[in-house]
């Protein structure tokens, strides 16, 4: 296991362990701040966001959907080298207590992503891929775990589905059944046990990165209102013609 890995795995263990041990009220309220992301952010997402920097930044820089870009003046930093995070993706999910929320994290030299790291702190685990090999790893004691794949599954995934009621309208009509968990990068790591994914609204670096690294073997369509990913041709054929007409 390379440094940064470890120091990846080692951020998402101690977020993890503190949403499940430590967790006080102050953790569910906002700061009145806006990330950089355009959202309000959280004390969580602060909380989560200190984790992520005091592990990366000696590796290279930051950049992060709350604080944007925070520079390393690390002698180890790669030339050129930046994580790209969602320190706690699903928010709107952990404020709710709706267990489906995790983390995002790319890491990129050149901007080419060499390694991809998104976490589930709900289950607690953790698919890591390099590019060549996808690994699951168990957030409590950072061992591999078993990774199961849904060869024929009967869902899909529409991100944001209520701000297009018109597709829902004509999945419904196809019998296409579908759920909106509201955490994208979880729903693009597991995109490979899911019909297909459909991503509407604003497409933001913290959200896709690390998930379209994940993603790269399967169908893709992008423009700019939707993000289309399917490893099934058919279904992907049949959805990508009903939204690029909006």
């Amino acid at each position: 296991m390379s440094e940064i890995l470890r120091a990846i795995l080692q951020a998402n263990k101690e977020v993890y362990e503190y949403i499940n041990t430590s967790l006080c009220e102050e953790d569910f309220s906002y700061n009145g701040e806006i990330g950089a992301g355009g959202d309000k952010s959280s004390v969580m997402d602060l909380k989560a966001e200190t984790i992520f920097v005091k592990y990366l930044l000696p590796y290279g820089d930051v950049l992060s959907e709350e604080s944007g870009l925070i520079l390393s003046n690390s002698k180890f930093k790669i030339q050129n080298s930046k994580f790209v995070i969602d320190p706690l993706d699903g928010s709107d999910n952990f404020m709710a207590r709706l267990p489906y929320f995790g983390s995002s994290v790319s890491y990129e030299i050149d901007d080419k992503i060499e390694l991809a790291v998104i976490a589930n702190f709900c289950n607690g685990e953790c698919m890591v891929f390099d590019g060549e090999n996808k690994i699951i790893y168990n957030l409590t004691t950072l061992k591999e775990v078993f990774e199961h794949i849904c060869n024929e599954p009967k869902v899909g995934v529409f991100e944001r589905s209520y701000k297009y009621p018109q597709v829902c309208k004509v999945l419904s009509e196809l019998g296409i059944k579908y759920r909106s968990p509201g955490a994208v990068a979880l729903t693009l790591a597991n995109a490979h046990n899911y019909k297909f994914v459909l991503f509407a609204g604003k497409m933001r670096e913290y959200d896709l990165n690390a998930g379209l690294f994940i993603t790269k073997d399967l169908h893709r369509f992008q423009n700019n209102k939707f993000l289309l990913i399917s490893k099934n041709i058919e279904i992907f054929t049949k959805l990508k013609e009903i939204i690029k007409e909006l």
